[in-house]
């Protein structure tokens, strides 16, 4: 079913929100995909991982149907690049955005590498907080139970899974102590942080209903409510 749907599809996905750099690239039924741990040099690595995987598929930027990012919850400068990074290629070559979960993206991961059906995705936020969620699949994608958030570990009230329950992203490398006292998991320390490719498998159904928009209408989310995409004249307020 899905493979009739995306046939014709070509769609890029791009996600910088922790300390991991991902690429992929889906033209029809194929996905190619770029994954590197490379901290602090986001900036320079992301148009270069773009344009290789465009050149090795031999697909141009107005060729796309559209770009998927990852929307957060992560490093604020990170999420930035992120949507700064996307508005640049899709206003140049006028096609539209959407913005995915990155732990979403982690919890679909879980999903493809070992079959899960119920996951908490948890990026380590510093300040000795997670951001946290949990999921569960519907119709074989991950869909978001409790609401993500950014949580000390040890205020966090519960996620109410049973059963089989995996647990992915850096936040469960830091506090499993703490998080496993509060939601018993399966912890798959092969999904640390978010990749592109499952990015493309969450966004694939807001294409085929219209959901993608247009490039500066592309919004980061950040879960800690001090934060905002607003840009005073001369002076940026954003959180580094």
């Amino acid at each position: 079913m899905i493979k009739n749907t995306v046939a014709g599809i070509k769609l890029l996905a791009l996600d910088t929100s922790t300390e991991a750099c991902s690429v992929a690239l889906q033209v029809g039924t194929d996905i190619l995909t770029l994954d590197e741990v490379c901290p602090q040099q986001h900036s320079k690595r992301i148009l270069p991982m773009v344009q290789q995987l465009l050149s090795r598929a031999g697909v141009s930027l107005n060729q796309l149907d559209g770009i998927v990012f990852g929307r957060g919850p992560g490093s604020f400068t990170g999420v930035r690049i992120g949507v700064g990074v996307t508005q640049g290629l899709a206003f140049g070559a006028d096609i539209p955005v959407y913005g995915v979960s990155t732990l979403a993206a982690m919890a679909q991961a879980a999903q493809r590498l070992h079959s899960a059906t119920q996951v908490v995705a948890a990026i380590d936020a510093r300040m000795a907080e997670v951001y946290i969620g949990s999921f569960s699949l519907q119709n074989g994608l991950m869909q978001p139970g409790v609401a993500e958030i950014a949580i000390k570990p040890e205020d966090i009230s519960g996620f109410g899974l049973n059963g089989e329950v995996y647990a992915v992203g850096t936040g469960w490398q830091t506090y499993a102590e703490a998080l496993l006292h509060k939601q018993q998991a399966i912890i798959a320390a092969d999904i640390l942080y978010p990749s592109a490719q499952d990015m493309l498998t969450l966004a694939l159904p807001a294409l085929g209903a219209g959901h993608f928009v247009a490039a500066e209408l592309a919004e980061p989310v950040y879960v800690r409510d001090d934060v905002t995409w607003q840009k005073l004249p001369g002076r940026d307020t954003r959180p580094i």
